[in-house]
């Protein structure tokens, strides 16, 4: 591995194009934009052999701060640039240079989350009837029916987009609106290789590693090491480690708790019941909790929006509305972001940046929410 990092070179921030995109003269996401800001300058790079392959791109930090969007977008735009098959990524090193000339080489991966979610959402096309022409579920609504994040949903109907399958009119300030341009397919082929690479990924080699682990370094009950001790252990990244030890939380192996309580280890990893041992906390799974909460505030941000400010006002800050609601800066965000994409608020960057009140919402009665991070199983 040293004598891989040692002949690599990590390009300058400052080798980037000087000319940078110019986000306000459309309405197409930024990540198309950057995508295409890449790969031109990948390619124009190469024919003047003046980067390689295997050389290592700049953080995404980095490429983040020099564009003035946030490291989310860059990391969605260049798994965008991963899949053209110009890029790719290796844990402990970073993103590099592919090999331009043969790029279906380095292409081949394991199924990433956008990619099931692309699967699961023509599944869900094909088995709603969708019409041609006719407008689909919002990204919020189909990421609740086919469980999985909102932002990876997003992802994928901008995929679709580039593929044919669907078309975005997106407006400011509001989440696009989708619409269905084409009838998607779903082959025998295509089925047996996603559930092929569904089986092949680095969390289901990992969970065996794992459960052994557990089983001969943990009693039931304990406390496991952290996702970063962890992840040091095994040499892979925290999210590897996140992705594996949800698995083992759903199988009732063990049990995550919020804040300082940790996760614990509820059964013999080897040797676990056959059905999932009942919780035998009070508390809701952090996941769980976590939804709780940002359900929560964004109810009471919208009674909290009706009854101080007008359409065009700015609102506080995520860290003053972090304190006044006594929650954490994380679950504001979560609460804005929803309230942007259904056009209540827009968020604009810069020294005169901010939150600001598009249209007031309509007023929720938060009585109706019984919202409480108790474990049902417990009850």
């Amino acid at each position: 591995m040293t004598d891989i990092i040692n002949k690599q070179r990590k390009i300058n921030i400052s080798e980037l194009p000087h000319e940078v995109p110019d986000f306000s003269s459309t309405y197409e996401p930024k990540e198309s934009i950057i995508k295409r800001w890449i790969i031109n300058w990948i390619l124009s790079s190469i024919s003047k052999k003046s980067i390689k392959e295997n050389d290592i791109l700049p953080s995404k930090s980095e490429i983040s701060d020099y564009l003035g969007v946030s490291v989310g977008t860059v990391q969605n735009a260049i798994r965008y640039v991963e899949d053209e098959g110009f890029l790719k990524s290796k844990q402990k090193l970073g993103t590099m240079i592919s090999n331009i000339s043969n790029p279906i080489k380095d292409s081949i991966r394991a199924t990433s989350k956008r990619e099931k979610a692309v699967f699961a959402i023509k599944k869900v096309i094909l088995q709603k009837g969708y019409k041609i022409g006719k407008p689909i579920a919002s990204t919020r609504k189909m990421s609740e029916y086919i469980g999985i994040s909102q932002n990876t949903t997003r992802l994928a109907y901008e995929y679709l987009c580039s593929t044919g399958i669907l078309e975005s009119l997106q407006t400011r300030g509001k989440d696009s609106n989708w619409y269905l341009k084409s009838i998607p397919v779903l082959n025998a082929n295509e089925i047996k290789n996603f559930d092929h690479m569904n089986a092949d990924t680095i969390v289901v080699k990992l969970i065996d590693d794992l459960k052994s682990y557990l089983a001969d370094n943990c009693k039931i009950g304990d406390k496991i090491p952290s996702h970063d001790n962890l992840s040091k252990y095994f040499n892979v990244s925290i999210k590897t480690i996140h992705d594996s030890l949800q698995q083992l939380n759903k199988e009732g192996i063990v049990i995550s708790r919020r804040g300082k309580y940790g996760t614990i280890l509820a059964q013999d990893p080897m040797n676990p019941a056959f059905e999932p041992l009942k919780e035998n906390s009070i508390f809701a799974h952090a996941q769980d909790a976590a939804f709780y909460s940002y359900q929560k505030i964004e109810s009471q941000l919208i009674k909290y929006i009706n009854d101080n400010f007008s359409s065009g006002d700015k609102l506080p800050s995520m860290s003053q509305l972090s304190k006044m609601f006594d929650v954490s800066t994380n679950t504001i965000r979560k609460a804005l972001i929803s309230l942007e994409q259904d056009g209540i608020v827009t968020f604009s960057r810069g020294r005169f940046g901010g939150t600001f009140l598009i249209e007031k919402p309509n007023n929720i009665d938060i009585q109706k929410f019984q919202w409480l991070s108790i474990n049902p199983e417990y009850i």
